[in-house]
């Protein structure tokens, strides 16, 4: 075979290789995508994004408390509770009936914490620091409004980052208020930016993409990781 036939040869089977080789890499690339068109959302490993798990399992179930308490407040969203903002002689609503507040005692019930009975003991400890309650604390009610769970997150809580572009330091698990009149669970689900979604009930109980919104983003007020 003469030099240049097979130098010829070479050429085509290099040729070939690269070939081979840009429709796995394509292949490969379009699949991941198709993966996410799919589920319709993102997740942190799409982005490089540890995962934080909490090293406490409160209930033993073996779940880390962190995703415990986003799968409590996502399995309250999916039992979509009729939003009632009323008042209740023991302090719980129904199963059925809540407002945003009561996604995040569910939450951590779920975990297998008694929000209720940590917030009641924090006001009754340190009923100065609670600017919401003038005189009497009330155990049927407290725990379910948004300035006093704030006031109980700074306290008891690892404060962090407000800017949800920080998109690394916004965990499943973490919750959020806005201003003193929302509050919600962030999810492991993220949109295209690597932005987590909230779970939250807001009058529609959803798990969804409105942290970076133009109504939502100024609103923002603390974002907090239970210790």
């Amino acid at each position: 075979m003469s030099a240049r036939k097979r130098n010829k040869r070479i050429k085509i089977k290099k040729s070939r290789l690269i070939i081979i080789a840009v429709i796995i890499s394509f292949s490969t690339f379009f699949l991941g995508n198709l993966d996410i068109l799919d589920r319709g959302y993102y997740r942190a490993k799409d982005f490089g994004i540890e995962t934080l798990k909490s090293q406490n399992d409160k209930n033993e179930n073996g779940i880390d408390d962190y995703s415990d308490i986003m799968l409590g407040a996502r399995e309250d969203i999916k039992n979509d509770p009729e939003y009632i903002s009323t008042y209740y002689e023991g302090g719980y609503p129904p199963d059925d009936e809540g407002v945003c507040t009561d996604v995040i005692w569910r939450a951590f019930k779920n975990a297998g914490y008694d929000l209720k009975e940590m917030v009641d003991k924090d006001i009754e400890e340190n009923l100065n620091e609670y600017y919401r309650i003038s005189g009497k604390p009330d155990p049927n009610i407290d725990f379910r409004r948004v300035p006093n769970l704030m006031v109980y997150f700074q306290r008891n809580t690892t404060s962090l980052t407000l800017d949800p572009y920080e998109i690394k330091e916004w965990q499943p698990g973490d919750i959020v208020t806005f201003r003193d009149t929302h509050i919600g669970i962030v999810s492991d689900k993220r949109n295209e930016e690597g932005v987590a979604y909230i779970i939250h009930n807001g009058g529609d109980p959803a798990e969804e993409d409105i942290l970076t919104r133009e109504d939502t983003i100024k609103t923002i007020s603390g974002h907090f990781r239970f210790k």
